[in-house]
């Protein structure tokens, strides 16, 4: 059974009923089109000028009237006919019409006061002659061309036929796709036309495209938009039959000959050789047809070329033609190669990544092998949780230090080494393992961050490496965190189910600039305090602005108040959404004892 359900009457019914409304008003467009091509011709007409303009004069009508367009074409009235008088018609023009056996016209230009031509005057048709509205040759002598077929305006054959007049260069048009418009009706064509000059007259010629010419033009069009080609070789009288097509796939011109079946080989890129071989062995030896594909010496380079050939066989089984169907296939193969050179590239990026990925995990659990924990330190308990991002190239450089120095005091600090990957990883190994030979020295933090900017400098020559952290002392005797804030997000201090950021001097990022002096920030805690450090990504998220996260996860922590710092830990990350965080996440939470 089908895992898709049946479509149901419903479904095909609503499908056909918009399939039905878009027809509407695409016919309702056409029909507006058809009283504008017609209104078109009738103010020309009437006022003797050329259509262009007629079409200009109607628009600014429209404007003045304030009404629409359609509405004010459709009060073009039909202009009167006129009375054109006796039409003096040389014989020889009578005896030219006849001789036309499609529908043929003679025509006298119509000028304007300044000598243009304007209209053309039907002075004579043969008796083949019926316009694509079916009006016959008794109802269009005497009358001007755009009033017996408005449809010449709007398909350009007017400006064609002034052309040709004013030039004396014959023109030929097929196909034509031509509309007649009468009594605001639509009558399409497709039309074959032709006019030329004659004395000081103009004759006309058209007829209408049966199916299976235009059959035949689909089929010109289809081998122009699919680039194929037919060819056919006649063995036996060495005839060569190609269609235009053949001679643009192969490089030829067209006032060359076509290609003989031995000279074939001479074209073909030395590799494919034998590939064409084996078709004419396929062909004329095993009398079978092949399909193949091969490459040529183009005038534009090498193009590929796709040919099922097959034999045609008189009555005892031998080969007297050999016809062909060729399709140019070159782009799909560039498309082709150009999709597995990307691919490559992508897997070679992706292989790269994920070994980057590898070193960079490897060396931050060489740094922070400890990941989340409760530590327990003079005057504090301290739990520490870090997350790496989920994305390879989002893995980054957060980290953190917690220890008891030989001064006594505690050295809490929280950073985060600005990018992704082994690059961050790297600087992240800078700054905590710099940070942690530099504690010793039992310097106040503003001195060691300074230290530790230095170090980032001067260590990176060439290259630009920035971080953020912020760096600080508890002390348990006075229940003091003196700390420096380098660029960082202020610590949240929660006190008796109240949460806050903690007033900061906020000091330039670690590596930005050399001699970078930081300011200190000195926080009194009490028993009881827990003081929060974090980076970045507990608080960023697309599409959210940073102030908008720093106000969450300070209203989070009023609803996190506990005495254990990992249960702490989780309650925040659960309420930000730390686990769902593209970036890394690290986290400490110090309660005071």
């Amino acid at each position: 059974m089908s895992k898709y359900p049946p479509f149901s009457r419903y479904e095909t019914g609503a499908a056909s009923a918009r399939v039905r409304e878009q027809l509407v008003r695409l016919r309702h467009h056409m029909r507006g089109e058809a009283i504008l091509d017609e209104a078109t011709a009738r103010l020309a007409t009437k006022l003797g000028i050329r259509p262009g303009e007629a079409a200009e004069q109607l628009a600014r009508m429209a404007q003045h009237s304030g009404l629409d367009l359609v509405e004010v074409a459709r009060g073009v009235e039909r202009p009167a006919d006129e009375d054109a008088g006796p039409l003096d018609v040389p014989v020889w023009v009578r005896g030219m019409l006849e001789a036309v056996h499609a529908s043929a016209l003679y025509l006298s230009p119509v000028k304007d006061t300044g000598g243009r031509v304007v209209d053309f005057l039907i002075l004579a048709a043969n008796r083949h002659a019926r316009t694509v509205a079916g009006r016959t040759a008794a109802e269009l002598a005497g009358r001007r061309l755009m009033a017996a077929s408005p449809g010449v305006a709007s398909s350009g054959l007017l400006d064609d036929y002034i052309t040709v007049y004013e030039t004396g260069e014959p023109v030929h048009r097929e196909p034509l796709e031509f509309v007649e418009v009468m009594d605001y009706l639509m009558w399409p064509a497709t039309l074959s036309v032709r006019a030329a000059r004659v004395d000081d007259g103009l004759l006309v010629s058209w007829r209408t495209l049966d199916d299976e010419e235009l059959l035949v033009s689909g089929w010109e069009r289809a081998q122009r938009l699919a680039e194929l080609g037919w060819g056919e070789w006649n063995l036996a009288t060495e005839r060569i039959l190609w269609t235009p097509q053949m001679y643009e796939m192969f490089g030829r011109g067209r006032d060359d000959s076509p290609m003989s079946l031995e000279d074939l080989p001479g074209v073909v890129v030395p590799d494919d050789l034998p590939i064409v071989e084996d078709q004419m062995r396929s062909l004329l030896e095993f009398r079978e047809a092949v399909e193949s594909e091969f490459r040529i010496q183009h005038r534009h380079g090498v193009r590929h070329l796709s040919m099922f050939s097959e034999p045609i066989l008189d009555r005892d089984g031998v080969p007297v033609k050999v016809r062909c169907l060729v399709q140019d296939v070159t782009r799909n193969r560039r498309r082709e190669r150009a999709l597995a050179v990307a691919h490559e590239q992508a897997s070679r990026q992706r292989e790269r990544a994920e070994e980057e990925h590898r070193i960079t995990v490897q060396l931050q659990d060489s740094i922070l092998p400890m990941r989340r924990g409760l530590m327990q330190l003079p005057g504090l308990s301290v739990g520490v949780r870090y997350l790496p991002g989920e994305e390879l190239a989002r893995l980054g450089g957060d980290w953190w230090k917690a220890r008891h120095i030989p001064d006594g005091r505690v050295l809490l600090a929280i950073g985060d080494a600005m990018g992704h990957g082994l690059t961050a990883a790297g600087i992240m190994l800078q700054m905590r393992s710099g940070l942690a030979g530099l504690a010793y020295t039992g310097a106040s933090a503003d001195q060691l961050t300074t230290w530790l900017n230095d170090l980032i400098v001067h260590s990176n020559e060439g290259v630009t490496v920035t971080g953020t952290a912020v760096i600080g002392h508890f002390d348990p005797e006075t229940r003091t965190f003196a700390w420096t804030n380098a660029g960082h997000p202020a610590p949240v201090l929660i006190r008796d189910g109240h949460a806050e950021l903690v007033n900061t001097v906020p000091g330039m990022m670690l590596g930005a600039f050399d001699a970078t002096e930081y300011g200190m920030n000195t926080t009194q805690l009490q028993a009881g305090d827990t003081l929060v450090l974090y980076t970045d990504g507990v608080v960023e998220r697309r599409g959210r602005d940073l102030d908008a996260g720093l106000n969450a996860l300070v209203r989070s922590a009023r609803n996190c108040v506990t005495d254990d710092p990992e249960v702490t830990i989780d309650c925040l990350l659960q309420r930000m959404g730390g686990d769902q965080s593209e970036d890394d996440v690290c986290v400490i939470a110090a309660r005071v004892l």
